[in-house]
């Protein structure tokens, strides 16, 4: 079974960590249950174990957070879905490149409930969305911006760190970072799309592809 916690409000960065922290301590002597987390931070940016010092273009507009995950340098604010994900990669198989994929595939089941199309792309770890109404990329493809980030960490195989959907934040704050090391694509959101979906429309939709993805998890807890 695994537990699935949400959060209102804001919740602190490194209170977060801490939280983490303890309980994949606790997952892995087996003292805790494995967890979901959906929560939203204040205005932050955070860098991975992979971040460029120049991908970071206005280090004074947010605090800045070393977040020992795998990845670049990403931005978290209200409006956007966190979604920790403390599991047991060890018992899945022992395979990190599968289960990154199981975490794309579960955010494509999601974004499909609203009949988004998010596909993914070799090179580029998360999810995107076609906009064939801007202009298009030099290659003559349509244009493609970003709806979900994916960095996350091991230890002993269970992982933590995990998953941030745009749900509405404010896209503007996207700016002080190159996001994820990718400069030639834009960032985009559920509303920015067109779509009045709220965090709780994003929380059921999350809930409903969780087995899918991950094969018989069942979610339990508020």
């Amino acid at each position: 079974m695994v537990d699935w916690i949400t959060t209102d409000g804001l919740t602190d960065y490194t209170e977060a960590l801490a939280f983490m922290e303890r309980r994949v301590a606790g997952i892995i002597d087996g003292s805790a249950d494995e967890c979901i987390w959906l929560l939203e931070h204040p205005p932050l940016y955070t860098a991975g174990t992979s971040a460029k010092p120049a991908d970071l273009i206005d280090p004074d507009r947010f605090p800045v957070h070393e977040a020992r995950r795998g990845g670049e340098y990403t931005y978290h604010g209200p409006g956007q879905r966190v979604i920790y994900v403390m599991l047991d990669v060890g018992k899945r198989g022992h395979d990190l490149r599968r289960f990154v994929q199981d975490l794309e595939a579960w955010v494509i089941a999601t974004l499909d409930s609203f009949n988004i199309k998010g596909e993914i792309r070799e090179g580029r770890v998360g999810v995107w969305v076609q906009r064939p109404e801007k202009p298009a990329q030099p290659s003559g493809a349509p244009a493609e911006d970003k709806i979900a980030a994916i960095g996350i960490r091991l230890r002993k195989w269970v992982s933590f760190h995990g998953i941030s959907i745009n749900v509405e934040p404010d896209l503007s704050h996207f700016a002080g970072i190159v996001p994820c090391g990718i400069s030639d694509h834009g960032v985009t959101s559920l509303v920015d799309l067109g779509l009045p979906v709220g965090m709780e429309d994003l929380d059921v939709a999350l809930r409903g592809a969780f087995e899918k993805a991950f094969g018989g998890l069942a979610p339990t807890g508020k």
